[in-house]
């Protein structure tokens, strides 16, 4: 494990983002003036071009830096892979933005509204090479190279997972039947806990040998990851903006989130063929909204979803509690963040 300052850093949130930044501002700074452009363009996305606008919540490598420090205290050797794993989370959204067609993200324009769909592509893949590059760095703070090379298998497998969710999403999108709820609960573990899991367990996997900790560590990301999507889509449907900073535009956008499933599953005949003419036709309009949540209220969609997300936040907190937390400073930055994040 690499060594550092004996002074050990407050585990004060911005503080931990602030130093991811500026360990991913120097991965991402300019090589070469004739390549300046391709780099401006990740840091726009990035929300580090230095114009104030929101980069995100940073909330994955914030949560793999809590969890390298509640084991092994100074979460600072943990940087580089708390900087890769959002450069690689960053370089999928600037794919889905492209799959999905949308223009605006955080809002201002996405990377391909603004200067096109191969730039776009082509940023989307320098981001997951800088994520990539990002890694190295560990060796050189001392880190085992046997320790990286582990560290690579787990963010090449969850960048399989990824991609493999995402197939998943586009090929149900386009078509006619809506999934089931199995298959809902089986992309967002690909597409959303995956990543969580890797996050917490890359800075486990960092800060001990111990696989059964690094298990549990790896069982805490899944479930949060599956309450923390699962929290989304209640707010994306019921949510409000005051509190979100964003409209609950889900119906709207005819997005099939868990509650939208569920109702198609579990609804009678009238209301799923209501629903179904609801969602076609070219999707519902603002009168429309107000019957669907009805619907989706009245077939107990709202209160399955809430129920699984809390289950899923109690099994992520009891999966921490089982690996045996050393520093309490740090399991409750920890809580802090399931409590807020995850408010089913």
């Amino acid at each position: 494990m690499a060594a550092m300052s004996t002074a050990q850093p407050v585990l004060d949130a911005a503080a931990l983002i602030a130093d991811t930044e500026a360990e991913i501002l120097r991965i991402v700074s300019d090589r070469d003036p004739s390549t300046a452009g391709v780099y401006e363009m990740v840091r726009y996305h990035l929300g580090l071009d230095g114009s104030g606008a929101s980069a995100g919540k940073r909330m994955r490598p914030l949560l793999g830096l809590l969890a390298y420090a509640s084991i092994a205290g100074d979460y600072r050797p943990a940087l580089p892979g708390a900087a890769a794993v959002e450069l690689g989370h960053n370089f999928s959204l600037v794919h889905d933005d492209i799959e999905d067609g949308d223009r605006e993200r955080r809002h201002r324009p996405t990377v391909w509204a603004l200067h096109g769909v191969a730039q776009a592509i082509n940023t989307g893949d320098m981001l997951f090479s800088l994520s990539r590059m990002a890694l190295h760095r560990l060796t050189d703070l001392g880190f085992s190279d046997a320790k990286v090379l582990r560290l690579m298998r787990l963010y090449d497998e969850t960048c399989v997972a990824l991609c493999e969710g995402q197939y998943i999403d586009i090929a149900t999108s386009e078509a006619d039947d809506v999934m089931s709820v199995d298959l809902y609960f089986d992309m967002i573990g690909r597409k959303t806990a995956a990543l969580i899991a890797a996050s917490i367990e890359a800075g486990a996997l960092l800060a001990t040998d111990d696989d059964e900790v690094i298990a549990r560590y790896r069982g805490f990301g899944w479930s949060l990851g599956l309450a923390f999507q699962l929290n989304d889509d209640l707010l994306g449907i019921w949510g409000a903006e005051q509190a979100t900073g964003k409209k609950p535009s889900d119906i709207a956008r005819r997005k099939k989130t868990l509650p939208v499933i569920y109702a198609f599953e579990h609804a009678g005949p009238e209301d799923r063929e209501r629903l179904a003419g609801l969602y076609g036709n070219g999707g519902p309009t603002a009168a429309d909204v107000g019957e669907i949540i009805a619907i989706l209220e009245r077939t107990g969609a709202h209160d399955f979803t809430r129920a699984e997300a809390r289950r899923h936040r109690d099994d992520a907190l009891a999966e921490l509690d089982a690996a045996g937390v050393v520093d309490p400073d740090a399991r409750a930055r920890l809580e802090e963040i399931i409590v807020s994040v995850i408010a089913a």
